[in-house]
């Protein structure tokens, strides 16, 4: 900072003579033998030195667990992962609307078949929705389901195609579905037969932004899963991240309005009501490739430690690119989090059946996202 300059007109210059230094004297009252008068001196401006220290100290405190976080990730992505942590065969691929609504045909399907050939994706999470804010689904948006499904059949035995709802969560906004409302979670419920009744072989769901200990979702996802148990078909969900500190949830709600994270706790409850939980593992702020897959890692740990064995656990795989706030495309690769999801998996449960990654989206994807996910994971044929 500079330093403040004086300011002020320049005392005009004297024309009468100096006075004779006895005269000053006796002017000042100055007594004879008083101690001379002490120099007046300028205060010392302490309180911008304390400023920048304080500043300093405070962007010290913000930054050191930024910086040791950052090291901590990037070393969780080092070593190698533990041979046999390959797919299972339980991988899936979310797919957009054009499959259900007419834009899609015959011949894109049989490329489908060939681009999955050799994988290991098993469910196919169809775009069947949005569900209305009150929970209903109009038919009109999925004429094409029944025909979907049988060319899946045909072209690709043994694959399943799931109806992807999903909505707006009125959580952090005045408008949205609100799943407190007994109405709308009998809606939603109600969409789900429907889709079944249509030929869809499972109900996926992604609502968000979708906070921790939602009693309300958990209520619901108990509901939803006696009737796809009913029809022997699979739940599945699309879940947030977990903590990756305790309580970090409720921090970043309070600093931010916007909690992302659930708790381990409820990850847990999650994925003891549902037959498949696919972790949204993007999204996730991180700057670098080795970061973001070391964070990958984490999280796919966190989850192993809370999801039943019997429960596919489906780490998310960015097959989208773009450069926006919470997503820098150079850093979160489709290649780093396989080996991020390949290094939890060896750490954690290296023997785990049900586990897998699913791949997002479809539309979105290019040949090295493909390539990443056969040469990483898939590894051409191996199951």
């Amino acid at each position: 900072m500079d330093r403040p300059t004086e300011t002020g007109t320049p005392a005009e210059a004297s024309t009468e003579a100096p006075e004779a230094p006895e005269a000053a004297e006796a002017a000042t009252g100055a007594a004879a033998g008083a101690p001379p008068a002490e120099e007046p001196t300028t205060p010392r401006r302490t309180w911008p030195r304390r400023t920048r220290r304080t500043a300093l100290a405070l962007l010290l405190l913000f930054l050191l667990p930024v910086l040791a976080s950052q090291i901590a990730l990037r070393v969780n992505y080092a070593g190698d992962p533990a041979d046999g942590t390959r797919t299972r065969g339980r991988d899936a691929l979310w797919l957009g609307h054009a499959w259900v609504d007419g834009r899609k045909g015959d011949a894109d399907v049989a490329a489908l078949a060939d681009r999955l050939a050799g994988t290991g994706v098993k469910d196919l999470y169809v775009h069947a929705g949005p569900l209305e804010h009150d929970g209903t689904l109009p038919a009109s948006l999925y004429p094409k389901a029944r025909w979907l499904v049988g060319a899946v059949h045909r072209e690709m035995p043994g694959v399943r195609v799931q109806a992807w709802l999903g909505d707006v969560l009125a959580t952090e906004g005045p408008t949205g579905m609100r799943l407190a409302d007994a109405g709308t979670r009998d809606h939603v419920v109600r969409s789900t037969r429907q889709i079944l009744d249509a030929g869809f072989e499972g109900a996926h769901f992604d609502l968000e932004p979708l906070h921790s200990g939602d009693r309300h979702y958990l209520g619901l996802l108990d509901r939803l899963h006696a009737v796809t148990r009913a029809r022997n078909v699979p739940l599945s969900v699309a879940a947030h991240q977990i903590d990756p500190l305790p309580g970090f949830h409720s921090f970043w709600g309070t600093v931010a309005g916007h909690p992302k994270w659930w708790s381990q706790a409820f990850f847990g409850e999650v994925a003891r009501r549902v037959d498949q939980i696919a972790v949204m593992s993007y999204d996730t702020m991180q700057p670098l490739r080795s970061t973001y897959g070391g964070y990958v890692a984490q999280q796919t740990s966190l989850a192993l430690e809370v999801t039943p064995p019997g429960t596919d656990l489906l780490m998310g795989l960015p097959f989208y690119h773009e450069n926006r706030f919470g997503h820098w495309n150079h850093a979160e690769t489709a290649r780093a989090a396989v080996r991020g999801a390949r290094l939890g998996l060896s750490r954690t449960d290296a023997g785990r059946e049900h586990f897998g990654v699913a791949l997002y989206v479809d539309f979105a994807a290019t040949d090295a996202d493909w390539a990443a996910y056969r040469e990483g994971w898939a590894d051409d044929g191996a199951g």
